[in-house]
């Protein structure tokens, strides 16, 4: 048997607590506590330490003192006992924790294979089951069984995504997804015996056979109704471990975790209910539209020119030209008056906006209208009767209405008439209330109103407003100056308490002279333009 070391060195300048250290004399460690963890306290071992490029203090000290291997001071011998048995108590737990773990593992292992073993056959006896989606609840395509009655319930067949998971020591409650609905499913008998089942993650993909129950008095399931399963074939296993749904977006993930995952956020249940309202919504806009007689057209979402300013436009290379991603498609949208009379599209638009604000997107889908031959007032009109016509339309789905209130619960339809506020009304109205600009200063006519102002106006006034009449400054080269007061523009942005701005507006320049004076006082080359500029000539 090999001596062990008497006397173990530690240099706390120079010392290294790797692999490359022994203790020795010509390899020190570098703290008291990997010295005890490499070489255990026992009679007759000693521990030596000195910090060999440390000054000691005082004057006219021998500079060989610190180069001297000196017993370690008791109090650092009592710290470095008490956090060494604290490793030693915490690497036993872990040895021991690691061997029941293994034991586990390896009893799992023994009882997945003899699941393997487990083979269940569908019953040709039973009625050929019926193809169904999730939320279909229709009585004469789906009975319900119940343990009152003598009648089975109709046997379907369904196929859908593992949502939720329950597994007991006898039975396995699960509720499957497949973008229609949900549906509680019951595993029983031999079905949990198998591999498959033992082995169910979230996510992986089924086909279910069994008969539809109502669900029992005082329990609850989607629709008030479960299917006790006699039959299920694994379509897809999802990943589990670290790799599963549940771990790669975590309810408590931080923000930027989810959106890298977005495509597995989409799966959860308030992330699919957003999705479905905002297809409703955009049914009911196109139904707004069409009862107006406004016809939807597809202008292109690659352009030359400009709308909203240069500065945020995405450009790209087209062929050896200038191009870029629309902003906006309210200027093609003319083009087609003419022909077509009123239109709208559903077309994305693209800002370059260097802001991280919820109400800043670099993409997002725009819903834009042109009218023709209406006034100011009628615009206004339009807007308010198309706003509220589309909210009633998208309540009158109960589903969606449904979503609605579980994502929004204080949600309530906005009364008519909507309040019309000119813009020199809302800068009187800040600075009477002492809501201040961005540089913390009262409001000025020419003012940019910022977000938050505009957002608090609104909240307290509590009421959707039309606010109107811009200065020209501020606004689009192209929108109509005001008649009665050449400062402002005929515009408008509508906004609502607890969202603020929802929609922007104006008339536009019919003067082909103003047209151009605006083109030259934006600094703007009006040769790329010479489409919209026609639609004055």
């Amino acid at each position: 048997m090999a001596d062990l070391p008497a006397s173990i060195y530690i240099d706390e300048d120079v010392g290294q607590d790797d692999s490359t250290a022994s203790g020795s004399e010509s390899a020190p460690y570098k703290t008291l506590l990997h010295a005890f963890l490499q070489h255990a306290p026992e009679d007759g071992r000693q521990y030596l330490m000195r910090k060999s490029q440390t000054d000691l203090p005082g004057d006219n000290v021998d500079a060989a003192a610190k180069l001297e291997w000196k017993p370690a001071a008791k109090s650092a011998m009592k710290k470095a006992s008490s956090l060494f048995e604290q490793r030693k108590k915490k690497a036993a737990k872990e040895q021991e924790l690691a061997i029941r773990e293994k034991q586990e593992f390896e009893k799992r292992q023994q009882v997945l294979e003899e699941a393997k073993k487990v083979v269940i056959k569908e019953d040709p006896s039973l009625p050929k089951p019926v193809r169904i989606r999730l939320d279909v609840t229709d009585p004469a395509v789906v009975k319900l069984g119940s343990p009152e009655s003598d009648t089975p319930g109709t046997r379907v067949r369904v196929l859908g995504r593992v949502h939720r998971l329950r597994p007991q020591k006898d039975v396995i409650f699960l509720t499957l997804s497949d973008g229609y609905g949900y549906l509680q499913c019951i595993l029983s008998g031999d079905m949990v015996k198998t591999y498959d089942a033992m082995t169910l993650t979230l996510e992986t993909s089924m086909a279910i056979n069994g008969e539809m129950r109502a669900v029992p008095p005082k329990q609850h399931a989607p629709n008030n109704r479960e299917l006790h399963a006699d039959f299920f074939t694994v379509i897809g296993r999802a990943a589990g471990d670290k790799e599963a749904i549940s771990t790669r977006v975590a309810p408590d993930a931080e923000a930027q975790t989810l959106y890298d995952n977005r495509h597995l956020v989409l799966r959860g249940e308030t992330s699919s209910k957003v999705m479905k309202v905002r297809a409703a919504t955009l049914r009911a806009f196109r139904q707004a539209f069409d009862e107006n007689r406004l016809l939807e057209v597809s202008p292109p979402s690659m352009v030359q020119t400009q709308v909203e300013g240069g500065s945020t436009l995405f450009g790209f290379n087209y062929y050896g030209e200038n191009a870029y991603l629309t902003q906006s498609s309210q200027l093609y949208l003319e083009t087609c008056l003419p022909s077509l009379g009123d239109v709208f599209c559903v077309c994305p638009s693209f800002r370059a906006e260097k802001s991280l604000t919820r109400r800043h997107l670099s993409e997002y889908m725009h819903i834009e209208a042109e009218l023709d031959f209406v006034t100011f007032g009628d615009l206004l009109d339009h807007i308010e009767e198309v706003i509220c016509r589309v909210l009633k339309l998208t309540m009158a789905d109960p589903a969606i209405a449904g979503y609605i209130n579980e994502l929004n619960p204080e949600f309530t339809l906005p009364s008519r008439p909507f309040k019309r506020m000119k813009y020199a009304e809302a800068i009187e109205w800040l600075r009477e209330h002492n809501i201040a600009n961005e540089e913390g200063q009262p409001h000025q006519f020419g003012d940019d109103i910022a977000e938050a102002a505009e957002r608090k106006m609104t909240d307290m006034i509590n009421q959707p407003i039309f606010l109107t009449h811009f200065p020209a400054e501020i606004k689009a080269f192209y929108m109509k100056k005001d008649a009665e007061d050449r400062r402002v523009t005929e515009s408008v942005d509508v906004l609502m308490p607890g969202v603020g701005e929802i929609v922007g507006g104006s008339m536009r320049m019919d003067d082909w002279e103003e047209l151009m004076n605006a083109y030259k006082s934006q600094g703007m080359d009006p040769s790329p333009y010479y489409w919209y500029t026609d639609q004055r000539k």
